[in-house]
This record gives C-alpha cells, structure tokens and sequence, in this order.
C-alpha cells in the first residue's frame, strides 16, 4: 500500500478515476439545474455563480450536463470493457488450453476482428439498427474482445509453461481446472491493467461515436455531443467546446495514468526499466 501511494502516475490516475465516478454518482442525487430543461431567454451565458460554466445555446446549465454526462461515459466504458473481458479472456483461455487448429481458428477470428474498429463498427450496427447507445457499447465491446483474447491467450501460454503447472498435469488434473485454480489467478493482474487501459479508449470511442451522432442520443446529455454542439459556437461561446473537451482528456488521461501505475505495480520490473 505505501508503493502505491509513492507512485506517482497511480496516485494521480486513481484520483482523477476517483473523481469521474465521484461526478457521476453526484449527478443521481444533485445536480445545480436540471439538465434537460430548455431555457432559451438564458442560452449561450458566460459563466458566473449562476451557472458555473455557463449554459449552452438551448439554456442549459452546463455544469449539469458535464456530471450527468459522466454518466454514460461510465456506463458505455463499464459494460463495453466487461463483454471484452469476460469473451475475449475466455476464448483466449481456450486458445492456451487446446492449442493447435482452436489456437489458430481463434486467434484468426481476433486478427478478422481487428479490421473492425469500434466507430465502423458502430456506423454498420446504425446502418441497421439505428443509433443508440446500445449500439455504442456493442459496438466498443466487439472491437474489445480481440485485444482480451491475444493478450489472455500470450499470457496463459506463460503459465502453462511454468513449473507448477507441470505438477498439476502430473498429477492428473484436467485442462479446465488447471484454467481455473492455476493458470486465471495468475494472469489477473495482467487483465486488470489492460481492462483499466480499454475503458479509457471506451470513453473516448463513446464521445467520437457521440460527437458524429451515432453514440448516446438526446434528451441523454453527452459529453461528445456537447462537443458537436459547441462546434457551431465557437466564435460565440468558445467555452462550451473547452469544458467537455478538459473532462474527456482529464478522465482519458487519469485511466490511462492508473493502468501505468497498476502496471508498474504489479510488476515492479517495469518500473526499473523506465
């Protein structure tokens, strides 16, 4: 515990992690305004004690829309990253465990997997299904599932080498439990890490997909959408752009830094060699 508050791309990733989740759970029981309301006579105002912020060309409070957009930030980033981990890990589980021609078959389907990025993804689930942040997260999750896969698949091929896990085939026990007791728990701490890493990409993919219209749909505030509000108000209202921007790069960047630190944590090589 005394190493991690000593390291410092930890102590500020988990702070800046701290306070999104923080604005996001604030925004349930409080918010300055309602973010939903329209109050025209009050639109494009600077900020002020009124309205932190300012307000957008539609009179609402911007400062609200900010916590409430961290909402779906989250919720897009929580359960994209989720079906990532739990697929991508168990295919590539199965990989490391079968070998040979299930080895191959999966890791051809993630290189196939690789050649859809999130936002093509999503544009083809829109094409079909229509836009929505459903289709965000689905799309998020299936452009997840190929990194977990590679990454769980390289790693427990690592184990399965090692010396304990020879002991456990001697004596007798199954792939599977072999998988379980042996080979999961100790590439966790790898999964962790590239599970932080992916949520911040998962944020930033939910604000790009938002921001073309294709990710969270209105009344639901949006912090890509503020974005592609504010582009028609930047000689107006520069302001607006800059508010929802600094939140995406401070929660991008605050993830980002606690994977590092976890990284560096968990392995204190690494840490040495930087």
């Amino acid at each position: 515990m005394k190493r991690a508050f000593a390291h410092r791309s930890f102590v500020i990733g988990a702070i800046l992690s701290i306070l999104l989740v923080l604005a996001a759970l604030l925004s349930f029981v409080w918010t300055p305004y309602s973010p939903y309301d329209i109050d025209i006579p009050s639109k494009l105002l600077p900020p002020s004690a009124a309205h932190w912020f300012g307000t957008d060309p539609y009179g609402r409070d911007v400062a609200s829309l900010l916590l409430v957009g961290a909402r779906a930030s989250i919720a897009v980033g929580v359960i994209a990253v989720s079906i990532g981990l739990v697929i991508g890990t168990a295919f590539g589980l199965l990989a490391a465990a079968r070998r040979g021609w299930t080895e191959e078959i999966i890791m051809r389907i993630a290189d196939f997997g690789f050649a859809f990025p999130a936002i093509l993804s999503a544009i083809m689930l829109t094409a079909v299904f229509g836009p929505g942040m459903v289709n965000a997260i689905i799309a998020i999750g299936i452009y997840n599932i190929p990194t977990f896969a590679r990454i769980t698949r390289a790693s427990a091929n690592a184990v399965w080498s090692r010396e304990f896990v020879l002991a456990a085939r001697a004596c007798g026990k199954g792939a599977f439990s072999i998988t379980m007791e042996h080979v999961l728990p100790n590439i966790l701490s790898v999964l962790i890490v590239q599970a932080t890493i992916r949520f911040a990409i998962a944020i930033l993919a939910e604000a790009a997909l938002s921001y073309l219209g294709l990710g969270t749909q209105p009344p639901q505030p949006s912090w890509g959408r503020m974005l592609s509000e504010a582009q028609t108000m930047l000689f107006q209202a520069p302001m607006l752009a800059v508010f929802p921007g600094v939140a995406i790069a401070l929660a991008v960047m605050g993830l980002n830094l606690l994977g590092d630190g976890l990284s560096d944590l968990f392995d204190p090589r690494l840490a040495r060699k930087r």
